[in-house]
C-alpha cells in the first residue's frame, strides 16, 4: 500500500490553522491508513506578544470570519476572558515545544497534542505559552506528565528554534503564503493543496484528498 505525506505548516496560536482542523482531523480519521502528517511548526509569534486593544480588536474580527467559514467554535472564556485580559501574552514556541515533545514520546500523539493547545487557547481560554498548562494538556490526552515535562524541557530552546526555521524554510520553498499551507507529499513530489476552498467542508477536502493518492494496489 502507498503511502503519501501531508505537511502542514501551521502554528498553534494562528486562527486559520485553527480552521483547517477539521479538514486535517477528518484527514486522518477516513484516510489515515494511506496518509502519514508531519507538522511544521512556523513560529506566528516567535517573540513574547503582548496583546493589547489593538489585537485583541483586530484578532476578533478574523475570529468572526473563521467562526464564520469554518464553523469553528470560539468560547467566551477565549474572548472575553483571555483577549480581553490585561497581561495576556501570545507566544507560540512553548506550544510548538510541545507538540514536538509529544511527537518524541509518541508519534502518534503529535496531532491530538497541537489539538490539545488549540481547543485549550480558542475554547477554555487557557494560558497555552505556560509550561505548567502544557503539561495538563499532555495529562489529558493521555501521556505521561514526568516524561512529557523532561520532553519539553529538551525541545523549549534550540531544538524549537530549529525547527521553526526549518518549517519557515520549508514554506518559502513551496511558495507558501502564509499560515497554514498544506502539501501532499507523493514520490519525492510536494504540491500545494488549495485548502482554503474547504473550510467548513471536510467531507469534501477528504475526497479531494482521497482522489490524489496512489491507487491501491
Amino acid at each position: 500500500m502507498s503511502t503519501v505525506t501531508l505537511h502542514c505548516i501551521h502554528d498553534p496560536l494562528c486562527g486559520w490553522c485553527y480552521a483547517a482542523q477539521p479538514l486535517v482531523g477528518a484527514a486522518l480519521a477516513q484516510l489515515g491508513g494511506r496518509l502519514a502528517l508531519r507538522l511544521h511548526g512556523g513560529g506566528l509569534f516567535d517573540e513574547p506578544r503582548q496583546v493589547d486593544a489593538e489585537l485583541a480588536q483586530h484578532i476578533v474580527h478574523a475570529d468572526e470570519r473563521i467562526a464564520q467559514l469554518s464553523g469553528q467554535p470560539f468560547g467566551e472564556a477565549y474572548r472575553q476572558g483571555l483577549l480581553a485580559e490585561d497581561g495576556t501574552v501570545l507566544h507560540s514556541l512553548p506550544p510548538t515545544a510541545a507538540v514536538l515533545a509529544a511527537e518524541s514520546l509518541d508519534a502518534a500523539m503529535a496531532y491530538p497534542m497541537l489539538v490539545a493547545i488549540q481547543d485549550a487557547h480558542y475554547r477554555r481560554g487557557l494560558r497555552v505559552a505556560e509550561p505548567a498548562v502544557l503539561a495538563e494538556l499532555a495529562e489529558e490526552i493521555g501521556l505521561d506528565g514526568a516524561s512529557f515535562a523532561l520532553a519539553w524541557a529538551r525541545a523549549d530552546g534550540h531544538a524549537v528554534f530549529e525547527h521553526v526555521q526549518a518549517s519557515r524554510r520549508l514554506l518559502d520553498e513551496a511558495g507558501g503564503q502564509g499560515f497554514p499551507t498544506l502539501l501532499l507529499e507523493a514520490d519525492g513530489r510536494r504540491a500545494p493543496l488549495q485548502h482554503h476552498h474547504y473550510y467548513g467542508r471536510p467531507e469534501a477536502f477528504v475526497q479531494m484528498l482521497a482522489a490524489q493518492l496512489p491507487a491501491l494496489h
